[in-house]
């Protein structure tokens, strides 16, 4: 048994959450492997990222190469392929992203790893290192024991663990280059962003959510009036996007986004098993719907079974009175 091996993502010069993330749940299993945590920082002029983690009680093994300044999932396998060889990590983690995803199977196929994407939790029971992931669609929470191996590999769900305030001093250790030569068949061209609204409810530290009970467009200001006293975003179920009273971008669940507010406001929604998966980083979640039937009060932290249309103007008028 050994060290837990986190790869820390980043993007345009940003280290991404999914990094913290896993370092909120690495430590205790590293304690149970015997090991400790190691974090893998690949990138171009990085210093300032590799402080910023080694400030959360963490080693930081940092290479810092120009072949690194943009993501290549060729280089990245190639360099973690290495990097395994020389560490022998007992477990590698690696975000459920566009990038992780990229590579992390063809990794797992070149160097034979016992593999499972998409966890939402791991522990190490008995000597046996178990993962969490959802199947259905989220709808069954499967755990899977892994045979074993030298060295375990997964991906983690964003947003699936609360990431840690900074802990404690680490340290910086500068490694040399597994490449030694450029990939001249898969190159970066350039960085495109992709065009978002103008909030990014993956941020939003309040969001009020609509679904299929809205009824129509027309009842709209209503809820804006609520969100607007709670300075919240505006998000959506599947239905509410479909009907158009919302954007792609503010819909949440599984064909959405994850998302992690303080506060969740669920008005006249179901609760269907997408939209929950969605939801489940929120800290506190109130749900307002009239059948008490609705699988959105399984997960509610405040329920109030009633007509949403009479509840959401009291509770907007007296927010105001409250807020003088």
């Amino acid at each position: 048994m050994g060290n837990v091996l986190v790869l820390a993502e980043h993007r345009q010069g940003d280290l991404r959450d999914i990094t913290f993330e896993m370092l909120a749940i690495a430590p205790a299993l590293a304690k149970d492997l015997g090991g400790e945590v190691n974090v893998l920082l690949l990138g171009s002029g990085v210093e300032a990222m590799a402080e910023k983690i080694a400030g959360y009680g963490v080693k930081v093994l940092v290479v810092d190469d120009p072949l690194f300044e943009h993501f290549n999932a060729d280089k990245y396998q190639k360099a973690l392929s290495s990097l395994i060889d020389a560490y022998k990590p007992s477990l590698v983690m690696i975000g459920q992203t566009a990038q992780g995803v990229d590579f992390a199977p063809a990794l797992a196929v070149e160097k034979n790893l016992p593999y499972v994407a998409d966890v939402i939790g791991l522990a190490v029971e008995g000597g046996t290192l178990k993962a969490t992931r959802q199947l259905y669609s989220g709808k069954v929470n499967a755990q899977i024991a892994f045979k074993p191996a030298d060295t375990y590999l997964v991906t983690v769900r964003e947003s699936a663990f609360e990431a840690p305030e900074p802990s404690a001093a680490g340290s910086v250790e500068k490694i040399e280059s597994p490449l030694k030569e450029d990939l001249d068949y898969r190159m970066f061209v350039e960085y495109i962003e992709a065009e978002v609204g103008d909030v990014d409810i993956t941020q939003s530290e309040i969001l009020v959510g609509i679904g299929r009970g809205l009824k129509e467009d027309k009842n709209m200001p209503v809820i804006e009036e609520l969100a607007g006293v709670i300075k919240a975003d505006l998000c959506g179920s599947r239905a509410a996007v479909d009907a158009g009273w919302l954007p792609h971008d503010r819909q949440v669940g599984t064909s959405g986004k994850s998302v992690k507010p303080k506060l969740y406001i669920a008005l006249g929604i179901s609760g269907a098993f997408q939209h929950v998966a969605g939801i489940k980083g929120a800290k506190t979640i109130v749900a307002v719907n009239k059948d008490p039937e609705a699988p959105i009060f399984a997960v509610a932290d405040y329920a109030i079974v009633d007509d949403m249309f009479k509840i959401v103007p009291k509770l907007a008028e007296k927010l105001k009175e409250l807020k003088g």
